[in-house]
């Protein structure tokens, strides 16, 4: 069985890595050609705005305004208006065009000349995107948390609540702070945050409910109260923010202190808990109560409940366990769907890593799996040689002195796409990126053995595969929100339809897998997977957009920054709000043991919202603030 997915993993990683090279190749092939005489391609800058149509003199037939504008991206490529193609409308104006490493909208409409190939293509290379920012999510950035964590020093009850969270949050986080980056697409991101938390909340929670309704189990009545009230104080809270329109640096990071707050409230309730627990006192339960051998045959307590993550400390573990650290398997619980190893043992060090000689089998020097693995190195070796990576089982001293040398490069290079660079001040990047470059690899070289990681100054090389998967991860989300832009042109649909859609059920399939996986094995795992998906949403959404709004606000300072303005985004937030209450009173009337009539509830009611949705999208249905797309 582990061969078998070893293969599939493979095969998929390959079929996405044609689709890398398919935009590789036009992108170079036909670049020179699409350069209009006089003006100069754009490359950066999410340029995905609506023209001035009283500016252009080439439009000979008469404007249907109304028409042009309901569009509202990119306005006239795809009607065209005075020119024979939507490519030639390109060419004519260069500024349309999107943020992102490959130019979606020239590659379909030039290359592909609008055809099912380009179409194919870029579906491919969508499905590889969500896969390649959950797989760097699971394979290196949960790696170096993890490691941080240790490092660090910091006990379980902190790290539950800081660094834990952010590892399973990192895809939704960084997709929702790459949108408010870019112009005119903050939208997506609010969309694909709130959507996500729909989805989770009604649909995840629902099918969670279906499974263990006929099992009677109890979930924490008070751990469950009190994620419930953090969660509506969040989304009383950015009501306030959409409703004012505009939100300052003060306020932002009033929204990013919710969660500073919550994380306090537990691990404060944590540490008294455990002071008290002699005394047979009752205190709230902490975040994602539940055992660390919940996977093995192990000794059960009389109270599975009070069995917390957080009391690893008082359990006995492997040795390669630090005895003040998480569960090694909880760092990636709901992004390790997307990881390239598996862990089928309890007593076996779980890898996070591209480690393709984990599996042994005979075959020969040459055949088709030979050939795969040949294919995706180009979705593979980028990441190995700039993220580095300090594991025993994933060590490897040319990737990590190569790692040295080329993350300054592409950080330098990262710096240089702002448009507002001179060439030489880029040069100037360049080198200086080259310089210390240059000498971190140098000193890796010297310093490191190619038979172990690193002892000493471990540190600098664990802060460095923490950067330098932050810096994967706002690469990959750009390209993921880019592309979603020029699937809402493709299609004629506003992106933020996109975003409470493809981009929020795409970055909820963790959780989705992990926590219906997670209730189905029961015990324990039926109260992490509940907790889970009223924790999660709520770290992303004051995480996800807390940031970003921080980041908005700050580059606008003294002014205020405008939040990004959709009306639909109240019917989001209702429904969520009705999900979330839907569950709190049956719950409590059910004596807090999940039934057929919350998950039937909570299902029909993302059933209900989606179809408002879409249909007040497209027209069918007239409702205040659904504009057709």
């Amino acid at each position: 069985m582990h061969h078998l997915v070893h293969q599939l993993r493979k095969f998929i990683n390959t079929v996405f890595a044609l689709g890398l090279i398919a935009l590789i190749y036009y992108q170079f092939d036909s670049f020179i050609e699409l350069q209009a005489p006089n003006s100069e391609w754009n490359s950066r800058g999410r340029s995905m705005i609506e023209l001035n149509l009283n500016s252009s003199d080439n439009l000979s037939d008469p404007v249907d305004v109304s028409t042009v504008r309901s569009l509202d991206i990119c306005t006239g490529l795809v009607v065209h208006f005075g020119y024979s193609s939507s490519c030639e409308f390109l060419k004519a104006n260069p500024h349309c065009s999107s943020d992102g490493l490959f130019n979606y909208l020239k590659f379909y409409y030039c290359d592909c000349d609008e055809g099912a190939f380009g179409a194919i293509v870029l579906v491919v290379w969508l499905v590889a995107l969500f896969y390649l920012l959950g797989n760097t999510a699971a394979d290196y950035f949960c790696v170096s948390l993890q490691n941080l964590s240790t490092l660090l020093k910091l006990s379980p009850t902190v790290a539950g609540v800081t660094l834990l969270p952010l590892g399973n949050g990192a895809p939704d986080v960084f997709a929702s702070i790459a949108s408010f980056v870019g112009s005119n697409t903050g939208e997506v991101g609010l969309n694909s945050v709130l959507g996500g938390a729909v989805f989770v909340t009604c649909v995840v929670v629902g099918i969670v409910s279906l499974c263990v309704a006929d099992r009677g189990v109890q979930i924490d009545k008070k751990a469950f109260i009190r994620d419930i009230g953090f969660y509506l104080f969040t989304l009383m809270f950015l009501l306030l923010i959409l409703n004012v329109g505009k939100v300052s640096v003060v306020a932002a990071v009033a929204f990013v202190s919710i969660y500073v707050l919550y994380a306090v409230f537990v691990a404060t309730n944590e540490i008294v808990r455990k002071h008290v627990q002699s005394l047979k006192l009752d205190a709230v339960t902490p975040l994602l109560p539940l055992r660390v051998n919940m996977f093995s045959q192990g000794h059960q307590d009389d109270d599975p409940i009070r069995s917390s993550l957080l009391d690893v400390e008082s359990e006995v573990v492997d040795d390669s366990q630090p005895r003040n650290s998480l569960p090694e398997w909880m760092w990636a619980s709901n992004v390790a769907i997307y990881s390239n190893q598996m862990k089928f043992q309890e007593h076996e060090r779980h890898l996070w890593g591209w480690h393709d000689d984990a599996i042994e089998v005979d075959r020969p020097w040459f055949s088709f799996w030979s050939l795969c693995s040949l294919l995706e190195f180009p979705l593979t070796i980028p990441r190995k040689l700039t993220i580095p990576l300090v594991e025993e089982e994933t060590w490897s001293k040319p990737y990590a002195v190569s790692s040295a040398f080329l993350s300054p490069l592409l950080l330098a290079f990262i710096w240089n796409t702002q448009d507002d660079l001179s060439s030489q001040s880029k040069i100037i990047v360049y080198i200086f990126g080259g310089l210390v470059g240059s000498t971190l690899c140098i000193l890796a070289h010297m310093y490191t053995r190619p038979d172990q990681p690193p002892r000493k100054f471990m540190f600098p090389w664990v802060l460095g595969g923490f950067l330098m998967s932050i810096v994967w991860f706002y690469l990959i989300a750009n390209e993921l929100v880019s592309l979603l832009v020029g699937f809402g042109v493709f299609l004629r649909v506003n992106p933020s339809i996109l975003g409470l859609t493809v981009l929020a059920w795409g970055n909820s399939m963790g959780d989705l897998v992990s926590n219906i996986a997670l209730a189905l094995d029961g015990g324990d795992g039926i109260q992490i997977a509940l907790s889970g998906c009223y924790a999660g949403p709520m770290f992303n959404t004051l995480m996800g957009l807390g940031l970003s709004l921080l980041i908005g606000s700050w580059s606008q300072k003294p002014e205020s920054y405008s939040v990004p303005q959709d009306n639909s985004l109240y019917y989001t937030m209702g429904f969520l709000i009705l999900g979330l209450l839907w569950a709190l009173v049956i719950l409590l009337r059910n004596d807090m043991r999940p039934n057929r009539i919350l998950g039937t509830g909570l299902i029909a009611l993302y059933l209900i919202f989606l179809s408002l949705r879409l249909m007040g999208a497209l027209g069918f249905i007239s409702l205040v603030g659904l504009n057709k797309l």
